[in-house]
């Protein structure tokens, strides 16, 4: 039985003992043991994979934070924390857990400087365009911006702080104290072999349950038989824990979606594009919603198209674009997944779509884009150039991410009981959480999900070393 499990009686000895163990080597489990390692405390990392990669190395490692060194070096001043919390709750309608929300807006900037400056980190502002809900250019990201690029330079900077990160090492079994107090854990090896780590405080980083079907059809039903594109790994540990501790779950409705994974490619198209003025049209040519809404909600739009797929539309200067700011576009060009039509007819005998709805609908792009008629939809075309021939087009499918309500944490980042009180040395971060985008997939803002992978993960870093 390899479930996840608390165990109340405590071991006889223990393998190795560390100060801060880390379950889970992603971004939010390296950031946390270098926060740790940081404030003198000794610290263990334990991942099940055989190499780290998580749902990290699976995004388009994209940060937002306000009031950093490198958003003021281009030239962005007049961002803040404040102003980052607003964005938060208004992409939230308001029902983001407001001490989380201020945690993340007052605690991401700080990292990100940390980083850079005691672990050698560079960071790169997108300026190109604005993710939709945020009102400032604040997205940062590695200079090969990628999430696979983002996970490799936080290894190398933990591993030139000599911190162990053990991998192929499963934690099954939390062995907890009556009074909820982690006294040691149980890993897993891939050959069945089990060893036990005691720990003075404990990291959950192993993000949140999108890869458990049953998890996700009992929380999130309407994206049961949707495609996973996260990591296989994220079966709900945390959840199943802090269930069996008495923890407080908190928004366990909420995830990240995305309305524009290739298909059948599996390479995600970056949003990118609709804000530069791509749109998205169903098998039968026409546009179906605002594409500008978001394109965590957008998930479920595309699946409720016609065989649960769209095509994304755009021209040669958004195309250009795209492989000069995307890897992961490129990794689709490469895959063939981008179709070319130097006419609308061209296009349509390409991807198989009716020409004559196609026309329609480019043409009524025009009118909306000219400002001779309003969208009925309700995006603005208007900052955009129109689109013109040559046209490029992907279809895609929207996928579930990963899960944005987990474990409630307060601003320790330790992880709260039933009854709002904290367990003595049990700490929480990103994925494994409850996240900022409030109960439900529209309140997804973009980079959410590494906002409270760092900012979380530094807190929970921080604080655990103090108990050391």
């Amino acid at each position: 039985m390899n479930a996840p499990a608390i165990h109340r009686t405590l071991p006889d000895h223990v393998d190795i003992e560390t100060d801060v163990l880390v379950i889970g080597a992603g971004a939010c489990g390296l950031v946390a043991s270098l926060a740790a390692h940081d404030g003198g405390a000794e610290v263990v990392v334990v991942e099940r994979d055989a190499s780290p990669s998580g749902s990290t190395s699976m995004s388009s490692g994209f940060i937002p934070a306000p009031a950093t060194k490198a958003q003021r070096a281009a030239g962005i001043a007049d961002d803040e924390p404040a102003r980052f919390e607003h964005d938060i709750q208004q992409k939230a309608k308001g029902r983001a857990v407001p001490e989380l929300a201020h945690l993340a807006a007052t605690e991401i900037g700080p990292a990100l400087d940390w980083l850079a400056e005691r672990h050698g980190l560079e960071w790169v502002v997108l300026t190109d365009f604005l993710y939709p809900g945020h009102s400032r250019h604040r997205m940062h990201a590695v200079p090969e911006k990628t999430g696979a690029a983002l996970l490799a330079r936080l290894s190398a900077s933990v591993e030139a702080c000599a911190i162990p990160v053990v991998t192929g090492a499963r934690a099954q079994t939390l062995l907890a104290d009556d009074d909820g107090t982690i006294r040691a854990v149980e890993i897993l090896r891939p050959d069945g072999h089990r060893e036990t780590i005691g720990c003075k405080a404990l990291i959950l980083a192993c993000n949140g349950y999108g890869g458990n079907p049953q998890l996700v059809a009992r929380h999130i039903p309407e994206m049961a038989d949707a495609l996973y594109y996260g990591h296989a790994g994220n079966t709900g540990d945390a959840v199943l824990w802090g269930e069996a501790l008495g923890a407080q779950t908190r928004h366990l409705t909420a995830y990240q979606g995305h309305g524009s994974l290739a298909h059948p490619h599996g390479v995600l198209i970056s949003w990118a594009l609709m804000m530069e003025g791509a749109i998205q049209v169903n098998a039968a040519g026409a546009r179906f919603s605002n594409e500008h809404g978001g394109y965590s909600e957008q998930a479920v739009a595309v699946l409720a198209q016609a065989g649960g797929t769209a095509w994304n539309l755009y021209d040669a200067r958004i195309h250009d674009f795209a492989r000069a700011g995307f890897p992961d576009y490129r990794e689709a060009l490469a895959a063939a997944a981008i179709r070319e039509g130097e006419t609308i007819a061209k296009l349509a005998a390409a991807t198989g779509l009716p020409e004559a709805a196609l026309a329609a609908t480019l043409e009524a792009v025009d009118r909306f884009q000219s400002g001779a008629q309003a969208d009925p939809f309700g995006r603005d075309f208007t900052e955009k150039p129109p689109l013109a021939p040559p046209y490029y087009a992907v279809k895609v499918t929207g996928a579930l991410f990963h899960t944005q309500g987990g474990l409630m944490i307060d601003g320790s980042a330790r992880v709260l009981r039933g009854d709002g009180g904290p367990f003595p040395n049990l700490f929480a971060a990103g994925g494994a959480a409850c996240g900022v985008s409030g109960p439900e997939v529209s309140g997804y803002l973009s980079g959410n999900g590494l906002l409270t992978a760092v900012a979380f993960g530094r807190v929970a870093g921080r604080e655990a070393a103090k108990g050391s």
